[in-house]
């Protein structure tokens, strides 16, 4: 069912990092996630704004460019562990016949741009700038109090195939949907949480949401109180909720341009080798479990773009229950009665 691990792969990925989104209007998506989502600035100028979480030492872990064109997906970022992973990781991508080209980044130490086999555009660096980490100061918090960035999701045109080439990069997996033998989503980690990485077989490469941690659980309720304060009210996707995979309270947010954010509790352990995997029966891809309602259509099937990679069809078209076929199905049972 699912590919087999490299437990030395070819270079050392220890977390996901950042990611680097193009939006319309910079002020207005910096007082979202300042203002909604808790971040905080770590430097700005009137073409970009980087952020981190309160507990972030790391210089950014969201970058907003401002864009005139389409608001997409410039970069997912994941940190190696050495100076040398980058040199093996250009061996690597380019023994493979996929792109990868050094670039210089601002605030990044030495900085590859590679891409994996379906166009997913990734930065991978060793080190960044640091700042002082917030989490302490409280009389600065806002928002739903941000923690840090833990990991992002994309949709990938054959969830295995994909699954398989992180495989190979030493990613293992925490969960997985399934439908019979067909593997429809894996959640791939390699920092020793449930998730830097989950891939869903859907129309790709797009970026479905990243997500950010919170200390508290009422930290949750805040981010939609919030959101609501500043005008995004319907914007509140879906949740709060509980997911099954994790086990996680969530709320999924859409912030101004429509780029999803998921902002959650926490989640279990998975450093040790002996765990196995977790099942999850697909049929209907729904990833809640015991209470709360489907999630809407457009969480299901909307993304962002990556910048300039054409969308390849999906193997399998996702056909989830929704909130929509939900309410039509209670609905005609009530009629019926």
């Amino acid at each position: 069912m699912l590919p087999p691990v490299d437990l030395r792969p070819p270079f050392n990925i220890t977390r996901t990092s950042h990611v680097v989104l193009h939006v319309a209007d910079l002020a207005k998506s910096r007082e979202f996630y300042v203002n909604v989502i808790g971040l905080v600035v770590s430097d700005e100028d009137d073409q970009t704004c980087y952020l981190r979480g309160l507990a972030e030492a790391c210089h950014h872990s969201l970058v907003l460019v401002q864009t005139n064109g389409e608001a997409t997906c410039k970069r997912l970022g994941f940190r190696v562990f050495f100076e040398e992973d980058l040199d093996l990781a250009y061996q690597f991508f380019r023994s493979e016949g996929l792109p990868a080209e050094w670039v210089e980044v601002a605030h990044q130490g030495r900085t590859l741009h590679v891409s994996d086999p379906i166009g997913t555009k990734i930065e991978l660096c060793a080190t960044m700038e640091t700042r002082e980490r917030q989490y302490l100061n409280r009389e600065i918090f806002k928002g739903a109090h941000a923690q840090r960035l833990d990991h992002v999701q994309i949709f990938a045109p054959d969830a295995y195939a994909l699954c398989e080439f992180y495989s190979r990069l030493g990613f293992r997996n925490s969960e997985y949907l399934a439908h019979g033998d067909k593997l429809l989503g894996a959640f791939m980690y390699r920092k020793g949480t449930c998730l830097d990485l989950a891939i869903v077989e859907n129309e790709g490469p797009c970026l479905h949401h990243f997500a950010y941690t919170v200390s508290e659980s009422h930290n949750i309720f805040d981010a939609c109180d919030f959101a609501g304060i500043y005008g995004y009210g319907t914007e509140v996707e879906r949740g709060p909720g509980r997911h099954g995979p994790g086990g996680m309270l969530f709320v999924y947010l859409r912030d101004p341009d429509g780029h999803r954010i998921e902002i959650f509790n926490s989640h279990y352990q998975t450093i040790d080798i002996e765990i196995e995997p977790v099942r999850w029966d697909a049929g209907s891809l729904s990833t809640s479990v015991r209470w709360g309602l489907p999630a809407p259509t457009r969480w299901y099937f909307e993304a962002t773009k990556f910048e300039a990679v054409p969308l390849i069809p999906a193997v399998q078209k996702p056909n989830p229950e929704t909130l929509e076929s939900y309410v039509q199905k209670q609905l005609l049972a009530k009629n019926n009665v």
